[in-house]
């Protein structure tokens, strides 16, 4: 028999992004410091550690991509880079005092719901513990999704995927396939396209591209946002309100979006000369029914002599030889997947057993559902950071996460005006009504009805992902939590309310 030590804390956060350090920097605003955050890697930054491929940046302007009560008068440029955004969120990490509460290479394996002792028994890499409140934060970008290829195992070269980029190959001189054409693609293709010998992409479905408005930040707009910070407000006040404006024709009118493909066409005219190449590179879909693209190397790398498109998926791999769906042939030293992520199949779900004794992936087996994209019914005091139907496709998700904050910030104090040892657990019928809403708005949307199959979309065709409607009405509905949404769970007749005082002492076979 041998002894491990199960410490218990107030509240477990899962994931070290832009989520779980924000989910931290509220807990300690609200006067909570006995929490953990359990991080499976060895650094924070989530999506903005893993994602090291080249020509990797944000695709929302630096200035609203960051935190409002953490801003950032020095970035570098409009749009920034993975390195930056990634030293953005170390740097908060140590402005807000988190390093004591971070827990590196932390994995969580498995976590039970103890309905007895009202709270949470969790497995992680680094030993176990319990909590009263757990907040995953893992994040719909963190594992990569790379599909089952026949053949993939007999290629000899090397493969990796856009978010484990393969820094040990290197590319130059070699024949290399890209597969995919989503946002991580159009940032490689245009950064490897001058090395490679020869690049191959295999487009299953033609994305719509516009034009990036990236430049550099001068150093007159970084001394007037450090010494002006209302400036920088405004600046960020900007950018927010005329996303907000553009939200009607995603949700409501997308025929409204008629003028942005004109846009897009014609930045794909200046650059694509070759009426074949450019009659593939068109979309048959509404522009916003997939995520819009910003690029403006993306056309002219592909209209490199070096440079062939498959337009069509990849079908199966012979050896070095990689098969299109259209039946082409093409050889291949190198491939890289940019497929996207486990987006509405969670991996986080299948390791969270609830109060029924049923795991999180077996209950969204028919779809993703939470209340307020924060909590799932029969999960008591487990709340979601970028839970289902928060996603969205034309600003900044910082924007949903402090949203999301703000609500776990009133459930923390719910649970504390309620008594000691009390657990919160979303009603099904609250859930349900909820959901209910929300996919007939989803109705009119138009990554409903863009006539495209986009990662907002799960097996069965429900859009599980995205938010219909602006941030400033999520930020609303997510003020404060409403108790009648809820169940209030007690400790069971004679049990004791108090919580475990500090670390205790169990043994184990």
């Amino acid at each position: 028999m041998a002894e491990r030590e199960r410490r218990h804390v107030r509240v477990a956060v899962i994931g070290s992004g832009f989520g779980g350090l924000g989910a931290a920097v509220r807990l300690r605003r609200q006067g909570i410091t006995d929490f953990v955050i359990l991080e499976r890697a060895d650094a924070v930054g989530g999506t903005w550690r893993d994602n090291t491929y080249p020509g990797c940046a944000c695709d929302v302007p630096s200035h609203l991509y960051s935190f409002s009560f953490a801003p950032n008068p020095e970035w570098p440029r409009n749009f920034s880079g993975q390195p930056h955004i990634r030293a953005y969120l170390e740097r908060v990490a140590d402005t807000f005092g988190l390093r004591d509460h971070l827990r590196f290479r932390a994995e969580v394996l498995s976590m039970r719901w103890d309905t007895e002792a009202l709270h949470w028994e969790v497995e992680t890499a680094a030993g176990p513990l319990t909590a009263d409140v757990v907040v995953s934060a893992t994040g719909p970008l963190s594992d990569p999704k790379v599909p089952a290829v026949p053949g993939l195992d007999t290629f000899p070269g090397k493969v990796s995927h856009s978010a484990r980029w393969d820094h040990d190959d290197d590319l130059r001189g070699k024949r290399v396939a890209m597969i995919g054409t989503g946002a991580s693609a159009i940032q490689i293709v245009p950064a490897i396209q001058p090395d490679v010998e020869r690049l191959t992409l295999f487009q299953r479905t033609a994305p719509w591209v516009l034009p990036r408005a990236d430049r550099k930040i001068t150093a007159a707009e970084k001394w007037l946002h450090s010494t002006f910070p209302a400036t920088r407000a405004a600046r960020r006040g900007l950018l927010w309100g005329i996303r907000e404006m553009q939200v009607s024709a995603f949700t409501k009118r997308p025929d409204e979006l008629g003028l942005i493909e004109f846009l897009a066409r014609n930045h794909m005219k200046k650059a694509i000369k070759d009426p074949v190449l450019r009659a593939a590179l068109t979309p048959d879909y509404r522009i916003g029914c997939k995520r819009i693209l910003l690029s403006n190397t993306y056309y002219p790398a592909l209209a490199q002599p070096n440079v062939d498109l498959v337009a069509a998926g990849l079908k199966e791999v012979r050896g070095s030889t990689l098969v299109g769906a259209d039946g082409s042939e093409v050889e291949a030293d190198t491939i890289v997947f940019g497929t996207g992520f486990h987006v509405t199949d969670l991996p986080i779900a299948q390791r969270v057993t609830g109060a029924h004794g049923t795991t999180l992936a077996e209950e969204w087996k028919d779809g993703m559902s939470a209340l307020r994209g924060a909590s799932a019914a029969g999960f008591p005091n487990f709340l979601t950071i970028i839970g289902p139907n928060t996603g969205l496709g034309n600003s900044s998700m910082i924007l949903m996460i402090e949203a999301q904050l703000n609500y776990l910030a009133d459930f923390m104090r719910q649970l504390d005006v309620l008594g000691p040892k009390i657990a919160l657990d979303a009603r099904p019928s609250a859930v349900q009504e909820w959901n209910r809403r929300i996919q007939q708005r989803m109705a009119r949307t138009v990554w409903n009805t863009g006539g495209c199959d986009s990662w907002y979309l799960d097996k069965n065709g429900r859009n599980t992902t995205a938010w219909p409607g602006t941030t400033a009405e999520f930020k609303k509905i997510t003020r404060q939590v409403d108790l009648a949404e809820y169940a209030v769970l007690r400790p069971p007749a004679g049990k004791p309310a108090d919580r475990p005082a500090g670390p205790r002492t169990e043994v184990a076979a």
